[in-house]
């Protein structure tokens, strides 16, 4: 049923994807699950229509949200194909395709938002979008998706003995199992569609996310704690077919990419106002908010960065990244080492 209902969806995109008139130049299409109230759909259209502005309506882009074309997945699968022009997903979904991506699952790995963007905007973020092109993959961007914290039924999370004996919902992801272990909790993958349900009926204790995904997705209703110990900030990403992208002209190419990295500051306006709505709205439903000292988190996770001194690869983008200097940084040390610490 799966195979038939991908194959249906590539016959039906197939004809439309990347296609070009002589009259009305290329229309790529972007598809992505994202609801069209979310910042990140808002920064896509900006990306649209200054694509459509500086190419004086030669290179266009059709936005599909809300899986209209299928799930994360499918998108995936289909922009491997050439079928799908772009989608969007988390980093962590990258992860099955090159290690690269797991540095940002790492917990503590950034010291200060600064040093998050610093980081994103550098080559190392350069060199992590374009590992996956052996995958028909390219990166066009990242999209700011703030920090991830834990969210509780029935106690606040304020030192990392309190996550012992807890069952934390996580991503698919060997990263985020191997973080939420290092912190004591018991980390349990369950899909995102499913998570309500398992919340309610207490499979599991909590999760962690953002603050915009805890307010959308209702999960407030059932977890009353919220604690900002911001353990990962974990970047969506913007992908295009490498199938597509060779098609493309040097100009179109052009054209994209800069309609792109002007939306990534609109995104990321739009995400500060997004946070700062959704933990209002949160606390005015009787969640209680709670900010931890998260320096008793940074040592807990110690070991697990250290881990990674056997694979050459990613601990020297840990080793790249921890270099990288941003102004206005806090200086903080743990046990008279430089620290990983957020601000």
């Amino acid at each position: 049923m799966k195979i038939r209902t991908c194959l249906y969806l590539t016959l039906l995109i197939l004809p439309l994807m990347g296609c070009r008139n002589q009259q009305e130049g290329r229309v790529l299409k972007l598809a992505h699950g994202l609801d069209p109230s979310h910042p990140v759909h808002h920064a896509m259209e900006f990306m649209a229509d200054r694509c459509k502005e500086i190419s004086g309506e030669q290179l266009t882009l059709e936005i599909y949200p809300s899986g209209q074309l299928g799930s994360e997945q499918q998108c995936v699968e289909l922009l491997q194909i050439g079928s799908l022009a772009i989608t969007k997903v988390s980093s962590a979904v990258m992860e099955s395709f090159t290690e690269d991506f797991q540095v940002f699952g790492l917990p503590y790995i950034f010291r200060s938002r600064e040093h998050y963007f610093k980081v994103l905007d550098s080559e190392i973020g350069d060199d992590i979008l374009r590992s996956a092109e052996p995958y028909w993959i390219r990166g066009l961007c990242f999209y700011d998706a703030g920090s991830r914290s834990f969210y509780t039924i029935d106690r606040p999370i304020n030192h990392p003995d309190d996550l012992k004996g807890l069952k934390l919902r996580v991503m698919k992801s060997i990263t985020a199992m191997n973080m939420v272990k290092s912190l004591g909790g018991s980390p349990t993958p369950i899909s995102w569609g499913e998570l309500y349900t398992a919340l309610q009926s207490g499979v599991v204790d909590g999760a962690e996310n953002n603050p915009p995904s805890f307010y959308t997705s209702h999960h407030y209703e059932v977890c009353k704690f919220f604690s900002l110990n911001e353990h990962t900030s974990i970047p969506d990403v913007l992908i295009v077919s490498l199938k597509v992208w060779e098609k493309l002209s040097d100009q179109e190419k052009m054209w994209l990419q800069q309609a792109a990295d002007e939306s990534v500051q609109v995104e990321r306006e739009l995400w500060a106002e997004s946070e700062k709505k959704s933990l209002e709205i949160v606390q005015e439903e009787g969640v209680t908010v709670v900010y931890p000292d998260k320096e008793p988190f940074a040592r807990k996770v110690e070991p697990l960065l250290e881990s990674y001194r056997d694979n050459r690869k990613i601990y020297d983008l840990i080793t790249r990244i921890r270099e990288v200097q941003a102004d206005e940084e806090p200086k903080i040390t743990i046990d008279g080492k430089d620290s990983i610490l957020v601000e």
